[in-house]
């Protein structure tokens, strides 16, 4: 309930423009996804996907199979009025990952912006490690980005986890065999520099 009242009083309160994350278009997350889903078919999930605009560039691509996951009711409904009807196109779930039961091997790409990072506690990163076995298929792939080892020691006023590429990975274990990873340089709104690690995993 912390977890959905604590982002609930940020998307309300705070512009899209104005919280850190904030990036006109996820250039990186959106080159990984087509090159692992390379057939706009494939199933594709969005977790902790806050007031992204990934889905309205995934729609605008030609893919038809997209789950969009926050634990904010607030930020699902206002990305659904900036999509207006095309948000008919889209399935929407509200919901903690490392709470909630999605179905079992429905999603070819998991893709994931800045959740991971805030999951300090190892139960926490357990449970959404199970959550990604469960609900991708075999073949499928897993993108995570999260603050590298110079990235932010907080954000949004909570504590966080820095990863560095091999760590990252580490936290997935053997059936995640890494396939690429890499780092970018996010500016801020406000023109500050947060290191990102970005991971991209096939499940075996």
């Amino acid at each position: 309930m912390y977890a959905e009242e604590h982002w609930n009083k940020v998307f309300q309160t705070k512009a899209q423009d104005a919280v850190s994350w904030y990036r006109p278009h996820l250039e990186v997350s959106l080159d990984l996804i087509e090159r692992c889903a390379p057939a706009n078919s494939g199933s594709i999930i969005d977790v902790g996907a806050g007031e992204s605009t990934l889905v309205d560039d995934l729609l605008a691509r030609g893919y038809r199979d997209i789950t969009i996951l926050d634990v904010s009711q607030t930020a699902i409904e206002i990305t659904k009025e900036r999509l207006g009807p095309a948000a008919e196109q889209a399935r929407w779930i509200v919901g903690d990952i490392t709470e909630i039961s999605l179905p079992f091997q429905s999603f070819d790409v998991w893709h994931d912006r800045a959740v991971f990072h805030f999951l300090v506690d190892p139960e926490q990163r357990k449970r959404y490690v199970q959550s990604v076995l469960n609900a991708v298929r075999p073949g499928g792939h897993v993108i995570v980005s999260a603050f590298g080892p110079e990235g932010p020691t907080k954000c949004s006023g909570l504590e966080v986890m820095r990863y560095d590429a091999e760590g990252l990975h580490g936290e997935f274990g053997r059936r995640f065999r890494i396939k690429e990873s890499s780092q970018e340089l996010h500016r801020t709104p406000w023109g500050t520099a947060q290191q990102f690690v970005y991971c991209c995993c096939r499940v075996e």
